[in-house]
């Protein structure tokens, strides 16, 4: 693979699943390898991409599908990045102990190597997404994790709405933002779609804007149970301008080329960093202030 110092040409794979995990997982073994075919250096999968979103409902057999970190799942990702050179960043069910399981992501270098692993820190309880029935929060924090293809942050989807965890995200070195993501809407929310998917783009480019870096959001499509995926999956510069879009119901696999040589030109002319006010910034770990 040509790598270009400071650039890191990243890829997205915007896929629909199956219940059947095996058939997930080769189907994301073959998007990772087109991908790398087409120079992605960086290739990222949608939140719990194994399975469907089992999350609508709280039945206790859906544990099974949850697996240890290393594991299967990490092999086969593993054995994929290193045949192709690519980091890659999965999410997986991760079965902690009996009993203790998260919401997780993994960073596999382009060596084969498990990087590490980020745990979902902001875990939501809506309908039909009843993630607190599974997942435990987070333990391990906010994470940049450095490979060969750069400093990646990576956080997963309820994650994506709040700038704090962006913030101490990117004070760590992180160059991009990956945000594994499962959202989309229900049948009666279609009149207001467009907005609900306009806030979430927002968010996670103002995110890039405000800490000079680049965004990565990969979602799912299709219909599953009540939810009809949005897909919509961007990368977006450190000003927020897009760089590449998806579809919003079509499985595709998502490039762009990010030059990181952009977030030291987007810091000095636009210092938000150096004019950040850390003396007063206390009441930002309360809950709220009366």
């Amino acid at each position: 693979m040509n790598y270009e110092k400071d650039k890191i040409t990243v890829a997205l794979i915007q896929m629909s699943m199956s219940k059947n995990p095996e058939d997930n997982t080769a189907k994301a073994i073959s998007g990772i390898e087109e991908a790398a075919k087409k120079g992605a250096d960086v290739i990222c999968l949608p939140e719990l991409f194994r399975s469907t979103y089992f999350c609508q409902d709280e039945d206790s057999e859906n544990f099974g599908l949850a697996e240890a970190i290393p594991g299967n799942t990490t092999a086969a990702m593993s054995k994929v990045a290193k045949n192709t050179n690519a980091t890659i960043i999965a999410g997986i069910f991760e079965k902690r102990a009996s009993g203790l399981y998260h919401n997780s992501a993994v960073v596999i270098d382009g060596s084969g190597k498990l990087i590490g692993t980020y745990r979902k820190m902001h875990i939501p309880d809506d309908p039909h997404y009843y993630e607190k029935f599974y997942f435990t929060p987070g333990d391990l924090g906010f994470k940049s994790f450095s490979t060969i293809h750069g400093k990646l942050g990576v956080m997963i989807c309820w994650d994506q709405w709040y700038p704090e965890a962006a913030r101490i995200t990117a004070l760590q070195g992180a160059q991009i933002l990956f945000y594994p993501t499962a959202i989309g809407w229900f049948p009666e929310e279609e009149d207001s779609s467009s907005e609900m998917q306009n806030a979430w783009e927002t968010i996670q480019r103002a995110h890039g804007i405000a800490n000079g870096v680049f965004v990565a959001s990969v979602n799912r499509v299709g219909t599953e149970g009540r939810i009809r995926f949005w897909g919509s999956s961007f990368i977006s510069g450190p000003f927020g301008e897009i760089l590449a879009k998806a579809s919003p119901d079509k499985e595709e696999i998502l490039i762009a080329k990010c030059d990181l040589g952009k977030i030291d030109d987007t810091r000095h002319d636009w210092p938000f960093l150096r004019d950040r006010r850390i003396d007063a910034y206390k009441g930002i770990t309360s809950r709220f202030i009366d």
